[in-house]
Order: C-alpha cells, then structure tokens, then sequence
C-alpha cells in the first residue's frame, strides 16, 4: 500500500521518471505547449510551475536552481528572460491541461500541456510554417514547370495539359 506518497510513478524507475519529466518541463518552457498523455502531464505540472517561480525570482540562486533541473541553456534563458517576467504579478495557476483525444494503439487519454498566454506566440509559429510551406510548395511548382520545359524544349516532348492531369 502507497499511504500518504505523494506522485506518480508512471510504471518507470526513478531516474527513467526524473529524465522523463526534466525533458518534459524543459519542451514545455521551449515550446510553450507540448502534446503528451494526461499522467504525465499532471505530474510535470507543479514542477513546470516551480521552474515559472523560480523565473519570476530572478535571483542568480533561482537560476541555479533551475539551471540544475533543466536541460538546455535556450530553456533556462527564455525562463528568465520571457516567461517568468509574464507571469511577475499572478500568484500561481501559470499552466492548463487541455485533453484531446486518445491514442490509437494504446488507448491512453492523451492532453496538452501549456503555459497560459501562449496563444500568440503558438499563432505566430502556425503563420511562419504556414508561409514556409506555401515557399516550399511554390519553389517545387516552378521546379517541375522548368523542368517540363526542359523537357519540351530537349525532346520535342509535349507538355502534359491540365485536362490529362486529371484523368
């Protein structure tokens, strides 16, 4: 019997648990939102919510602190630098779980993890893939079109009309 132990195990030792959740605190002060399974993300919540403390400190013992715990030097400088000044003047309450869906394999209820605030931040991200994409697909279209061109001009080959394209 577990009387009284607070936590959760999330059937992993517990350095496996430990790594686990220091990489899952450290994608979600990077990313602002990270996509895992409810367990984990109820477990990684108070301790995103005392790195967001420790932010807000700014002491050179808070980033040590934080510093030991995550794992990227980018996570702990946007820490003190971006999100812990957002959150100067609420006391506590700074993510949200949002659940999705579940897994097709496994069946396990899968949720979002997030910091508040982040709204803008992830529409700024969706707009820049959105432009690379559109980029990326209009350099592939006049790739193919000089390319068919090429051909045309090399071989006396026709180009393929929109009407045979659909066919």
């Amino acid at each position: 019997m577990r009387h009284k132990v607070a936590g959760y195990k999330l059937g992993r030792n517990t350095s496996h648990r430990r790594s686990l959740l220091r990489n899952l605190v450290t994608s979600v002060i990077v990313e602002e939102r990270v996509e895992t399974t409810v367990p984990k993300a109820k477990a990684a919540k108070p301790i995103v919510e005392k790195m967001i403390t420790l932010g807000k400190r700014g002491d050179l013992a808070a980033r040590r602190l934080a510093g030991a715990y995550l794992m990227t030097d980018a996570a702990l400088v946007k820490l003190f630098d971006t999100v812990g000044p957002r959150f100067g003047d609420r006391n506590g309450g700074y993510t949200r779980i949002i659940r999705t869906g579940w897994n097709k394999g496994d069946g396990a209820d899968k949720a979002f993890l997030e910091l508040l605030g982040s709204e803008k931040v992830l529409d700024e991200k969706r707009e820049k893939r959105a432009e690379a994409r559109a980029k990326k697909n209009a350099e592939a279209r006049k790739a193919m079109e000089d390319a068919e061109a090429q051909a045309q001009h090399d071989g006396g080959i026709e180009p393929i009309k929109e009407e045979d394209k659909k066919a």
